[in-house]
């Protein structure tokens, strides 16, 4: 039963600690790195048109949305794909996906869009770290 009780309160205490631990999570420098250059790009993408909770926005003002979010959030994030999920893709207020208007008309949602961006970002980061 003592065996028992102090398994128990050692699975509680890693939980907990693990718990602290994610509470206090920042992105690591190089996603830091990938967030800061998604941003920059989604700046410059200056044909798209960004809709969120069913306005449109130019490109320099969804990149300043988003980078707000992430001073915001930045604690509770490790990836930039977390970014992309919890700042970039979606209202918290709302709890509406946010969407891209592509240059040819087409609507993306702006998870699915910014996903792909990220691949190709850590696909160029590959490249040049070979």
């Amino acid at each position: 039963m003592a065996a028992f009780r102090f398994l128990r309160t050692a699975l509680l205490a890693l939980l907990l600690g693990a718990s602290a631990v994610l509470a206090q999570a920042t992105p690591s420098d190089a996603e830091e790195k990938l967030i800061d250059t998604l941003i920059q790009r989604v700046s410059k993408m200056s044909a798209m048109v960004f809709l969120r909770n069913g306005n449109e926005y130019n490109a320099a003002d969804a990149a300043k949305h988003m980078q707000a979010k992430y001073d915001y959030f930045k604690k509770e994030l490790v990836t930039a794909e977390d970014f992309i999920d919890r700042c970039a893709s979606r209202s918290e207020m709302t709890g509406q996906a946010y969407k891209v208007k592509l240059t040819n008309g087409a609507v993306r949602d702006a998870n699915e869009f910014l996903n792909s961006e990220l691949r190709m970002l850590r696909q160029q980061a590959k490249k040049s770290s070979s």
